[in-house]
C-alpha cells in the first residue's frame, strides 16, 4: 500500500515557477513508477503531465509541458517532485500525484494504482 500527499500548489503569475512535491509512505516506494496528472475545471478526465521510472533516470512528458516542466525523485526521501517553469494560464488545474506498481513509465491514468488528494495550481494572466 502506498499513500501519497501532494504539496506546493498555489497562485502564481504567468511566467512564474512552482515546485510540487509528493510525499509517499510505504516501504516499496522505490519500486513504483510515478506520475503527475492534472485536471482542469470542467474537464472530465485527468491529463498526464509526466511520468518517471523507478530509478529516476527515465521520464516522459506531455507535449504541452515539455521543456517547461521537470520531474525528479528522491527515493531516500520517498518524494517525487514536479518543477514547473514558464507557467501559463492554461496550466491552471488540480495536480495529482500517482503511483503505479509498474517499474517503467506509465502514460495513462488507468495504469496507476494509488492517487493523492490533489493540489490546486492557479496561474493568473
Amino acid at each position: 500500500q502506498v499513500q501519497l500527499v501532494e504539496s506546493g500548489g498555489g497562485l502564481v503569475q504567468a511566467g512564474g515557477s512552482l515546485r510540487l512535491s509528493c510525499a509517499a509512505s510505504g516501504r516499496t516506494f522505490s519500486r513504483h513508477a510515478m506520475g503527475w496528472f492534472r485536471q482542469a475545471l470542467g474537464k472530465k478526465e485527468r491529463e498526464l503531465v509526466g511520468t518517471i521510472n523507478w530509478g529516476g533516470d527515465n521520464t516522459y512528458y506531455a507535449d504541452s509541458v515539455k521543456g517547461r516542466f521537470t520531474m525528479s525523485r528522491d527515493n531516500a526521501k520517498n518524494t517525487v517532485y514536479l518543477q514547473m517553469n514558464s507557467l501559463k494560464p492554461e496550466d491552471t488545474a488540480v495536480y495529482y500525484c500517482a503511483a503505479t506498481a509498474r517499474w517503467v513509465l506509465a502514460t495513462t491514468a488507468s495504469q496507476y494504482d494509488y492517487w493523492g488528494q490533489g493540489t490546486q495550481v492557479t496561474v493568473s494572466s
